[in-house]
């Protein structure tokens, strides 16, 4: 029998979810995916530091945010020498509320991967879904700018990503997840809660019934998992982005899989169409505490990673 990571990649494009472009060679991937934490915990590996002193050398009397895009590139480029396909870079989390800025950021990295001979077509600019983050992706995508909208918590996000023909969104199962089962405490039962019930899962498989019932061309990648299981009960959804930890656990079993998502299941679903303009978008994800939460805390982590990895460019 063939191991869990070749069945999924019959039904759903995997894609690696790290910085660390070494580790990912062993489980070829189409796409990967990056973010500041993820950049700032590889930074500090000993085998960067190398590709680290190079960019601050080709930078040299550059400011550190210069620093940090052009080491975002960096390590781009260096993962698309492994992938086939596209790699995602984020535009800094501290203009998740600055439309503007965060359009001359997303053209920006776009300038410096095209400079270095990449093409727009193989990169994805990571935004916040934010209202501000997702009107800048409408303007980018117009651009032929990719978008990957990212921190992505509820249904209502999804629909206004959809509006602004994002390319693609990256609902976050585990952090969804980790709210629910912090909010429940010792109700919290795995047997019950878990599998095809997970609050992550159940909250990408109505996004993705959504879209497909809708015939929306937004690509659906789920994100952020915590288990094995969570990627096997959204198996058959567009694309998933695995860490190379459970990357490896897929690959070292060899259980029977089947897809639990499918276009023709999604279109039975008979979804109904969803307001999300500005208002709407708001009130419905200010109703939403989840989603509110999760969605500033996630902001709020990334902007620490960035300062993080700013002091470590300084020094």
């Amino acid at each position: 029998m063939s191991t869990l990571i070749e069945q999924l990649k019959q039904y759903t494009t995997v894609v690696a979810d790290t910085g660390d472009f070494e580790r990912m060679q062993a489980f070829l991937p189409q796409d990967a995916t990056t973010n500041p934490s993820l950049i700032l915990k590889a930074a500090q590996l000993p085998n960067y530091q190398a590709l680290i002193s190079q960019i601050k050398s080709q930078n040299a009397g550059q400011s550190v945010d210069h620093l940090i895009d052009a080491l975002l590139v960096a390590f781009g480029i260096e993962i698309l020498k492994i992938v086939p396909g596209r790699v995602s870079t984020e535009v800094d989390a501290r203009l998740s509320f600055d439309t503007e800025l965060t359009i001359k950021k997303a053209r920006e990295i776009i300038k410096a991967y095209e400079q270095a001979g990449i093409s727009r077509k193989r990169v994805l600019i990571k935004i916040a879904s934010t209202w501000e983050g997702i009107q800048a992706a409408q303007v980018l995508q117009s651009e032929g700018i990719s978008c990957n909208m990212t921190l992505l918590f509820s249904l209502v996000q999804a629909v206004a990503c959809a509006n602004a023909k994002a390319q693609l969104i990256s609902p976050f199962v585990g952090r969804i997840t980790d709210w629910h089962k912090k909010s429940m405490g010792a109700d919290w039962k795995d047997d019950i809660h878990g599998g095809a019930n997970d609050p992550g899962v159940v909250s990408v498989k109505n996004i993705y019934n959504y879209y497909k019932s809708f015939d929306i061309q937004t690509e659906v990648m789920g994100a952020s998992f915590r288990n094995i299981n969570q990627i096997i009960n959204l198996a058959g959804c567009d694309l998933l982005t695995i860490s190379p930890e459970l990357l490896a656990e897929l690959q070292n079993k060899d259980l029977a899989l089947s897809p639990a998502l499918s276009l023709s299941s999604a279109k039975a679903t008979g979804a109904s169409a969803i307001n999300a303009d500005e208002k709407s978008f708001r009130y419905q994800l200010n109703q939403d505490a989840m989603a509110t939460e999760k969605l500033s805390e996630g902001i709020r982590l990334f902007c620490a990673d960035i300062d993080k990895l700013e002091k470590l460019l300084a020094n």
